[in-house]
C-alpha cells in the first residue's frame, strides 16, 4: 500500500499521495515555490497510519505550485414562480495546480 496523508486547505481536505497533481483553492505564494503545509489531519506510511488531534505533530506535506487559473462557473439561479422574481449570480473560484513532492 502506498503512503499517503490527508492535508486541509482553504476549508477543504484532501487525500493526497507524492507525485500527485491536486486543485486547490488559491495559496498566496507564486508559480514554482515551494509551500510547506502544516495542516496534516493523518498520515499513513503503508503499514501504520496516525491520526492527528486535529492534526499530527510534526507531520508536512511538500507542494510545488505549477500554476494558478480561474476554476469552472458556478451559477446560482433563484426563481420564485408566478411572482416575477428571478436572480442568477455567477462566481468563478480563483485556483492553484500543485505537485505534491514529499510526505514527511
Amino acid at each position: 500500500m502506498e503512503a499517503y496523508a490527508v492535508i486541509e486547505t482553504g476549508g477543504k481536505q484532501y487525500r493526497v499521495e507524492v507525485g500527485q497533481t491536486i486543485e486547490i483553492e488559491r495559496l498566496a505564494q507564486e508559480v514554482g515555490e515551494d509551500v510547506e503545509l502544516k495542516t496534516v489531519l493523518a498520515v499513513s506510511d503503508g503499514n501504520s497510519l496516525k491520526v492527528g488531534t486535529p492534526y499530527v505533530e510534526n507531520a508536512c506535506v511538500v507542494l510545488e505550485l505549477n500554476e494558478h487559473f480561474r476554476g469552472a462557473k458556478v451559477v446560482n439561479f433563484k426563481k420564485k414562480r408566478r411572482k416575477g422574481y428571478h436572480r442568477k449570480v455567477g462566481h468563478r473560484q480563483e485556483m492553484t495546480r500543485a505537485l505534491v513532492k514529499s510526505i514527511a
